[in-house]
């Protein structure tokens, strides 16, 4: 029944979503790990608790059979709709179809541990996924221009430079705020153990709206692609998009944007996550490509979730 749900909901919306318009060449920045981090035990009557992620105290049981409830079901913060949602909610709904076919079955523990020496044990806690992507009007080259210089000279390779490529561009976003145009900010939660491939599959969606990527700077390799030339857009461009996609241990509470000020906050939230906390990064915008146009057209058909300022 669930799996036969499931399929029929992939189908539909793979049937309604917009198809990549890729009108532009664009511009990429990203890289990141979701390697667990080291989970502590916990001995009975011990007195203190440890626990990974966020969530608070440690999960009882885990390990048995099956998946513990705060680790499917899904809570969305702000947005969460179009193939955004979709794409978080299938997350939490395949690993809850795996349990019940029975291979969602316990984590292992750590090397060395016994069940009997453990009261409980926590694995990573729930992994928030934010998007938050904007629309500027085309004037906005000197934008371009930061993006572009970043990912010639970000280290992708480490959290730290990630961190430095999310506070830089918010940051470059927050200095134009009189050239929004369109923005959207979605959240959700996801279970550590299907954040990195919803993550990928956010990529992807967005990566295929680029005719090329032109400029790229990911996991610490910089690229440049051939047979294409970056530079600013033609002078009769009507708008520049950037897409901020955010992996994050941390909770991300975004309002949905109506307006400036939502948008403002978002940003500000955004480049306020610690390296630390940052699991994984992409920033994507077009056009890139010298002399290439997007048109209001060929935003709101690329865009389809953008919502006029």
């Amino acid at each position: 029944m669930v799996p036969a749900l499931v399929s029929t909901l992939l189908s539909a919306v793979l049937l309604l979503a917009p198809q990549p318009s890729q009108a532009a060449s664009g511009g990429r920045i990203g890289g990141g790990s979701f390697r667990s981090a080291p989970s502590m035990p916990r001995r009975y009557g011990g007195g203190r608790s440890y626990g990974g992620g966020y969530g608070g105290g440690v999960q009882r049981g885990y390990g048995g059979g099956g998946i513990g409830f705060p680790f499917i079901v899904p809570f969305f913060f702000g947005g969460g709709g179009g193939l955004f949602g979709f794409l978080v909610l299938m997350a939490v709904v395949g690993l809850l179809v795996n349990a019940l076919r029975g291979g969602g079955g316990g984590q292992a523990l750590p090397a060395g541990m016994r069940g009997g020496d453990l009261d409980g044990y926590r694995p990573e806690g729930p992994v928030a996924i934010a998007q938050v992507q904007v629309g500027l009007l085309a004037s906005a080259r000197e934008l371009q221009r930061d993006l572009r210089g970043l990912a010639g000279s970000a280290d992708t390779g480490s959290s730290a430079g990630l961190q430095r490529v999310l506070q830089e561009s918010t940051l470059a976003l927050l200095r134009h705020p009189d050239l929004w145009v369109y923005a959207n900010a979605e959240v959700g939660q996801v279970p550590f153990q299907s954040a990195e491939s919803t993550f990928n599959r956010l990529s992807m969606t967005e990566r295929s709206k680029l005719k090329a990527e032109l400029t790229s700077n990911v996991g610490g390799r910089v690229a440049a692609a051939a047979g294409g030339r970056s530079g600013d857009a033609d002078a009769t461009s009507d708008y520049i998009a950037v897409t901020l996609l955010v992996a994050s241990r941390s909770r991300l509470n975004l309002r949905p944007v109506t307006g400036s000020e939502e948008l403002r906050e978002a940003l500000r939230q955004l480049g306020a996550v610690p390296a630390d906390q940052l699991l994984a990064l992409e920033l994507i915008w077009q056009p890139e490509g010298a002399g290439e146009v997007l048109s209001a057209d060929e935003l709101i058909t690329a865009y389809p979730d953008l919502k006029h300022l």
